[in-house]
């Protein structure tokens, strides 16, 4: 038996309880791994209440994302005691997962689970968007929303790492100090004023791209900031609200709006991302800022941390 949180109907994130469960058998193909930590990302407070844009029907275990070590497998390539992390779209939050060798990667030496697991999904998004959606080139002006968060810090850690000039645009002083230990060259608070006013006084001459993971009242004008053909990019709704933007401003400012998703970005770019991306994380030139961890008996309140928008970077659930 081994330990896992459920999700026994859509709800809160206070509907999630601890259970014992049997661990699931391993097919041919799968590989079952012990997990060490996992990350809790929005998508999963999303997924319990029903508002993801795919719905898994309950009960079901949430979480995507994890690193531990293999401790059974039926697959060629993973052996018992390999360390690994992974990512699905619920699963993660349990003591063991089984799951397709195809989902997994192997954990570079030097790089602990915590690292692994906060790593993977958040950094691929932001470096992904970064270079192949935004377009990002040394020298370039950034403005990054939602800054503090996951994907978010991210972008400003990778933005600053590709050359760019970062504008950190956050809701709390905490988060934005982050952002600017990161490198961040602006750091704006859009609750401290208005936000256009802010970025035109941040970005004079307009921005390159603007990253959005949060949506909302944010989005238009960060849009409003960018110079004529510059790329706003939309990642996610954070915020729960799904911006209306005035296309009129797409027309007037010749600027291009994209959405990011894994299987838009061309194969050989991707190929080329994820090379440079595991480089960074070898060498040690960014590595994920954990902002809290609970354990698994803990695992509503770390949804909570969450959803609540107090995130700082990652939150992880320690399962050792």
């Amino acid at each position: 038996m081994i330990r896992v949180a459920v999700c026994p109907d859509y709800g809160a994130p206070e509907v999630v309880r601890i259970e014992q469960r049997p661990s699931p058998p391993v097919d041919a193909g799968q590989v079952r791994v012990r997990v060490n930590a996992a990350a809790v990302n929005y998508p999963d407070v999303l997924l319990i209440a029903n508002q993801y844009q795919v719905s898994v029907p309950p009960p079901f275990v949430p979480g995507s994302e994890f690193a531990g070590v293999v401790v059974e497998s039926g697959a060629e390539g993973f052996g018992v005691g390999d360390r690994v992390s992974g990512a699905g779209m619920y699963g993660a939050f349990a003591e063991e997962v089984v799951v397709p060798a195809a989902s997994l990667s192997r954990t570079p030496d030097g790089v602990d689970d915590r690292t692994a697991a906060a790593f993977g999904v958040a950094y691929r998004t932001a470096y992904h968007t970064l270079r192949s959606m935004a377009r990002v080139h040394s020298g370039d002006e950034v403005v990054v929303l939602g800054a503090g968060g996951g994907v978010g810090l991210a972008a400003v850690q990778l933005g600053v790492l590709l050359g760019a000039s970062v504008t950190a645009v956050a809701s709390t002083d905490e988060k934005l100090a982050a952002a600017q230990s990161y490198g961040a060259a602006n750091i704006v608070n859009h609750r401290s004023g208005d936000l256009r006013d802010a970025l035109r006084d941040a970005v004079p001459d307009g921005a390159s791209a603007v990253v959005d993971p949060v949506g909302g009242e944010l989005a238009e004008p960060a849009l409003r900031s960018l110079r004529r053909g510059g790329r706003f990019v939309t990642v996610g709704y954070a915020s729960g609200v799904i911006p209306r933007i005035p296309l009129n401003l797409v027309l007037v400012k010749g600027v291009h709006v994209l959405g990011f998703h894994f299987q838009d970005v061309p194969p050989d770019e991707f190929e080329r991302n994820e090379a440079e991306l595991g480089e960074h994380l070898v060498s040690g030139r960014v590595r994920p800022h954990v902002g809290a961890v609970y354990p698994l008996a803990e695992t509503v309140r770390a949804l909570r941390h969450v959803a609540d928008g107090r995130a700082v970077g990652k939150v992880l659930i320690d399962l050792t």
